[in-house]
């Protein structure tokens, strides 16, 4: 589940403005809403990024053997263009069991592309079962919720605890590093992080710049798990 239905591809708005109110910041953690939106609008639908606008940064990190794991998938079709870019093994969780039973009979011909209902909060997979973990605008959806401090702790907690050793979790995010930061480099998930920045798409008017959103772009936190260099291929 992200932020799809207020933010999409070339949109800039912030999360401040996303966030208008606590009825809405409630919404983001309640599965029933999710449910009903994915219900509603079935349609293949990705926010901030295509894979087009960020295979040059996470090729780099992220190698075609990889086992990954796409966190907050919901109906994008970034994991279907990884594929097709040669990323067979991918596991795809969202909290929204409509969304997965869709995506399930949408990609039943993709061996190696697997969907489940999961909560990214308490991962149902062993520790260390990953050579990377994606999440594109999952945790800034998190952050717009009721308890966000909490939830980001818990997930991030588990994203780490899923990872090999020299894994690396991305996060492409709308949240500049002075926020971001302070969430990613608590010392007991072991990770290192970069940043890199891509160019938010523009789609005519609609990618007009926010006042707080000075150089419109997303932000690519690449953190490493460990202290081995970044890209480890699988064993």
């Amino acid at each position: 589940a992200g932020l799809k239905d207020v933010l999409p591809v070339g949109s800039s708005v912030s999360c401040s403005a996303l966030c208008f109110g606590r009825h809405v910041m409630a919404q983001y953690g309640k599965p029933e809403y999710w449910e009903e939106r994915y219900t509603r609008d079935p349609d293949p639908f990705d926010w901030y990024q295509r894979w087009a606008g960020l295979k040059d940064v996470l090729q780099e990190f992220i190698q075609p053997n990889f086992s990954i794991l796409n966190v907050g998938c919901g109906n994008s079709k970034l994991s279907e263009e990884m594929y097709e870019e040669g990323y067979h093994e991918i596991e795809n969780i969202d909290i929204s069991q409509v969304c997965i039973q869709a995506m399930r009979e949408k990609y039943n011909d993709k061996p190696g592309m697997n969907y489940q209902q999961m909560d990214c909060r308490e991962l149902k997979y062993p520790d260390g079962t990953f050579n990377a973990v994606i999440d594109k605008g999952t945790i800034d959806s998190i952050l717009c919720g009721e308890g966000s401090t909490h939830n980001a702790q818990k997930t991030f907690s588990e994203i780490s605890r899923v990872l090999k050793p020299n894994g690396v979790y991305v996060a492409i995010s709308h949240g500049a590093p002075s926020y971001r930061l302070t969430y990613l480099q608590r010392p007991e998930y072991g990770w290192s992080v970069k940043i890199q920045q891509v160019q938010k798409p523009m789609m005519g008017m609609t990618a007009a710049l926010a006042p707080d959103d000075k150089d419109n772009v997303h932000y690519i936190y690449i953190c490493t798990k460990g202290q081995g260099a970044e890209g480890e291929k699988k064993e």
